[in-house]
């Protein structure tokens, strides 16, 4: 069942069966809210590049110098109205940890895979991308999970570096947005049928295009200071935080007029940050569905996946669970925005508690299978 070594040319088809939940053994009202949660339309949420005017604003708007300029001029009234709809956003996503008894409801006897993102959910946001560095206790939460459930963490960085910050040589690794996936050196304890290691470079035949880009890139935004280019391997993140606001039009007219001469890749935006991909099938959606094959649990209705992340990109996944019906979503955000995701967390220290009390439920329901 497991593929290896996957070479996929631009615009692959992936195969996947669709599989409905099977209700949760017992929860009553729990389940119900669940349900509901799942049966609500999807909310779209963009994905492209766009026009390089949209997204430069909405950036701006809420960025600290802009929000701090609003605030000046009506505290007591913005505030206010960014409270009622963030309050109204909750009530659509609310918080996994207060409704977490609804979330243990619908997972209960199924087979939980574990699926994180790294920067923003499993260590905060920060100016360097090269000092994002986890706590030693999320390392440690990240690894007590592990030893329950399959982990993956699903990043934007090249597995390499995701790999080196995470420290945890037993998780599935997959980098670049999903195009670069590796499993454990050692094999997996909860591989539910036996598979050999898992390997899958989708965008391999793009390597080359990349490299040059990379170059190019590095010289042309070299005049914008704190500008920063990072080579993720399969793709290319320009980061844009330490960036002047003012200068962050020339730095998108820069980026947008070098990747002109490269028609099979294309430019999307996350959190300060331009990203260039292959135009390829394949996203951090279909790098949970390939995982799920590969472990051996897709097609069964016994599977609950759960993806954690705070990121456009991961947008993709939560999208694939919701299509599912199967499975949840969790978007890691202090802010109201549209999203696939059916629940929330604020930041990472949410997170970790959210790690903490998996594991603290399955242990205890071990406990109870022994009694």
């Amino acid at each position: 069942m497991t593929k290896q070594n996957v070479v996929m040319q631009e615009e692959p088809a992936v195969a996947v069966a669709a599989a409905a939940p099977t209700r949760a053994g017992s929860g009553g009202a729990n389940h119900a809210r669940y349900k509901k949660f799942l049966s609500r339309p999807d909310l779209s949420s963009g994905g492209g590049g766009g026009k390089a005017g949209s997204w430069i604003e909405s950036m701006k708007a809420s960025s600290p110098t802009h929000v701090k300029s609003a605030a000046a001029r009506a505290v007591s009234s913005f505030a206010s109205h960014d409270e009622q709809d963030y309050d109204g956003w909750m009530k659509l996503h609310p918080s996994a940890l207060d409704d977490f008894e609804v979330l243990a409801a619908a997972w209960k006897g199924k087979q939980i895979v574990m699926f994180l993102d790294y920067d923003g959910t499993l260590s905060p946001i920060v100016d360097d991308p090269d000092r994002a560095f986890m706590s030693d206790e999320m390392r440690e939460a990240v690894r007590e999970v592990a030893r329950h459930f399959p982990t993956a963490i699903v990043s934007g960085r090249c597995t390499e570096k995701v790999s080196s910050f995470v420290e945890l040589s037993e998780l599935y690794y997959a980098g670049s947005h999903g195009m670069d996936i590796k499993g454990p050196n050692d094999g997996s304890q909860h591989l539910k049928a036996k598979a050999e290691n898992v390997l899958c470079q989708p965008a391999r035949d793009f390597l080359p295009m990349i490299d040059e880009v990379y170059k190019r890139l590095v010289e042309t935004t070299k005049c914008i200071p704190g500008s920063r280019v990072e080579n993720n391997k399969f793709c290319l993140s320009v980061h844009f935080r330490c960036v002047d606001e003012k200068k962050w039009c020339l730095l998108d007219e820069k980026v947008r007029s070098t990747i002109t001469d490269y028609p099979r890749l294309r430019l999307t935006h996350g959190r300060k940050v331009l990203e260039i991909r292959p135009s390829i099938k394949w996203d951090k959606g279909k790098a949970l569905e390939f995982l799920l094959e590969s472990l051996g649990y897709d097609g069964y209705n016994d599977v609950f996946p759960l993806y954690i992340g705070d990121d456009r990109t991961d947008e993709d996944a939560f999208k694939v669970l919701r299509d599912r019906g199967q499975g949840i979503g969790i978007l890691v955000s202090t802010i109201a925005k549209e999203t696939n995701a059916s629940f929330s967390l604020r930041e990472p220290a949410e997170v970790l508690k959210f790690l903490r009390r998996i594991v603290e439920w399955k242990q205890i329901s071990m406990e109870e299978c022994r009694v």
